[in-house]
């Protein structure tokens, strides 16, 4: 289970998740949602807020993925986010692969961001949503390793 602090969850001792705030690694400060009215203290087995009970099914998908594919996440920022601005997406890589050697000079780290509310409203069923948070993660984790649309569509990441 991933340790929760400061509203991030650090994954695998190694890449920061966070809400919706760019982290530049491990330790980097994030944005920490301020409390709402009627806010309360979580049970620990049912997160206050569908945002965390996303979370939850992101970091499931992030923590199943095998070596060595895990180790390409290493320098990754892995966010969710509501949704994506003007756009229906479910997810979004942006960054330089790995496959084009080492980051650029002054080039901003590899991000990768989920978005919750198009899965969401799509994907009603518990197991569907957590089967396609699954694909969408090795979807855009396969344009940090360098594949292109047709490759993952291929592979059955589409």
């Amino acid at each position: 289970m991933p340790r929760r602090s400061a509203g991030k969850v650090a994954m695998r001792d190694r890449t920061d998740f966070t809400r919706g705030t760019l982290a530049t690694g491990p330790g980097a400060p994030v944005g920490v949602r301020e409390p709402r009215t009627g806010d309360t203290v979580p049970d620990m087995e049912t997160p206050a807020d569908p945002l965390d009970r996303f979370e939850e099914i992101v970091t499931e998908a992030v923590a199943g993925i095998p070596e060595p594919f895990a180790s390409a996440l290493d320098d990754v920022v892995l966010v969710v986010e509501d949704h994506a601005r003007g756009r229906s997406l479910y997810g979004l890589y942006e960054g330089h692969p790995i496959t084009t050697g080492t980051i650029p000079s002054g080039a901003m780290p590899p991000r990768i961001t989920i978005y919750m509310r198009p899965m969401a409203d799509h994907f009603r069923d518990p197991g569907e949503l957590r089967h396609q948070v699954r694909v969408t993660v090795l979807h855009e984790l396969g344009h940090h390793m360098g594949l292109d649309e047709d490759r993952l569509d291929e592979l059955g990441y589409a």
